[in-house]
């Protein structure tokens, strides 16, 4: 696959416009903001902690540079995109993933469950996390260094709308595989364009399931609404 010079959303932006038109509702909340397509199709995005407030009038003039923007988008690429594939199965990562065949494990991004399952399973893994705090996690003055030797990189796909994505993935080594993880995943073949990403791990919802925003809008997060969303996959 040809690689893709500009970042994920700039991309998608490029590829597919943002068609206002599509969009039934925005709920914002303090976790999570989401977006309805009129079609029914649910997308969501990670403000981590951001508080936004944008209104579909508001969106008409996205602006990519802006944070609260980028997180619009996120979730409206993953409404358009994320239905447009045939998934097998409901899949989870550890179970999808066999982890031990690995050496030098890092994440990006806390993911506290999938966490104790590595530590359940006496695997070794690296955990760097920019907002959260921790006794687990390693300084974060030191992700780039073990970016560069890790052979499997677990990273959060928040790090799509807050611009960290390129880099990463660009500062991992060849033999190295990214799995992105977490619901604000677009699950799209594009995404392996970029460099070693080999499985995306992301959410998708039942049609107009009007509990997922409401869920969204009272400041709740992923554990809350995971209980009406299906956990799939996509690989190169």
């Amino acid at each position: 696959m040809k690689k893709i010079t500009n970042e994920p959303l700039q991309h998608f932006v490029d590829k597919h416009g943002v068609d206002f038109s599509k969009i039934d509702k925005i709920a914002c909340g303090r976790k999570y903001s989401a977006v309805l397509l009129k079609n029914g199709r649910i997308g969501v995005c990670a403000n981590l902690l951001q508080d936004i407030d944008i209104k579909i009038e508001d969106f008409k003039a996205a602006d990519i540079n802006k944070t609260e923007h980028r997180i619009i988008l996120n979730a409206y690429f993953n409404a358009l995109l994320n239905y447009e594939n045939h998934y097998e199965e409901t899949v989870d990562i550890f179970a999808g993933v066999d982890f031990k065949s690995y050496k030098d494990i890092v994440m990006v991004g806390l993911f506290k469950p999938l966490l104790e399952k590595f530590k359940k399973h006496h695997i070794e893994v690296r955990v760097f996390d920019k907002i959260k705090e921790d006794g687990l996690l390693e300084p974060i003055k030191n992700k780039s260094r073990y970016i560069k030797t890790a052979d499997a990189v677990i990273l959060s796909a928040t790090t799509i709308f807050n611009g960290t994505f390129p880099g990463i993935a660009a500062g991992t080594k060849e033999d190295c595989d990214i799995f992105l993880l977490g619901p604000s995943a677009i699950l799209d073949r594009d995404m392996f364009a970029y460099k070693n990403i080999k499985t995306i791990f992301g959410t998708i919802f039942a049609p107009y399931d009007d509990r997922v925003l409401d869920v969204i809008k009272k400041g709740h997060g992923t554990r809350e609404f995971s209980k009406f969303a299906r956990k799939v996959s996509l690989s190169e």
